[in-house]
């Protein structure tokens, strides 16, 4: 069902690049990055196979890719902070996230910030989510929007290149990956599960104590 699902946003990515070109590649970059799961293991390389075409050009796929992802991340990152740190306080009861869940995000922010962003940014399934938790905590908008930049760059870069490399083949990268990505989500959802734990726990000690 997953892999169904891959399979027709890939051949999505491919429709938009090669009937809009550059603005196909900022848009979808721009929906990856606000939040939209399109696979851009998909939409780089695939432009760097039209760059090996001859009918674009690598720097600029690679600004444009770029661009697109710092954009959608700053719609991401405003509605964190407009309407996700009200609906958390009010609702996060429900989904296990406290008051002080937040106060330990703001503090990691304000710490960390750029280091979380910037590698969030070069990894799969974590870069499309990053930035709404960093505008929720209200991390300094011109350190996210550097530290987006220089994340989302090397990683436009490196699947272009590969996409130039692999030429028609291009769509092997996306399916090496594949893995990784499975790999990546079955690691988030057991931290996901530790948290749930720890926080059960932590509810019963202070009932215990009160």
């Amino acid at each position: 069902m997953i892999t169904n699902i891959v399979d027709f946003l890939a051949k999505t990515v491919v429709s938009i690049i090669g009937f809009v070109g550059y603005g196909g590649i900022f848009l979808l970059m721009f929906l990856e990055s606000c939040g939209i799961p399109m696979p851009s293991e998909a939409i780089m390389p695939f432009s760097g196979f039209l760059v090996a075409d001859g009918r674009l050009n690598f720097w600029l796929v690679v600004l444009i890719g770029t661009i697109g992802n710092l954009v959608g991340s700053w719609l991401a990152y405003w509605i964190g902070l407009k309407g996700g740190r009200l609906l958390i306080e009010k609702y996060g009861k429900y989904i296990l996230i406290s008051r002080h869940d937040l106060d330990l995000a703001d503090k990691w922010f304000a710490k960390r910030g750029d280091l979380t962003v910037f590698i969030g940014r070069l990894l799969p399934v974590v870069r499309t989510y990053v930035s709404f938790p960093a505008g929720i905590a209200k991390m300094d908008f011109k350190k996210f929007s550097l530290y987006t930049f220089l994340g989302a760059l090397p990683w436009a870069i490196l699947f272009t290149w590969l996409g130039v490399k692999m030429g028609n083949n291009w769509e092997l990268i996306r399916t090496k990956l594949h893995n990784f990505d499975l790999a990546l989500g079955v690691l988030i959802l057991a931290l996901i599960i530790l948290y749930v734990w720890r926080h059960i726990k932590r509810s019963k000690k202070l009932e215990v104590g009160s």
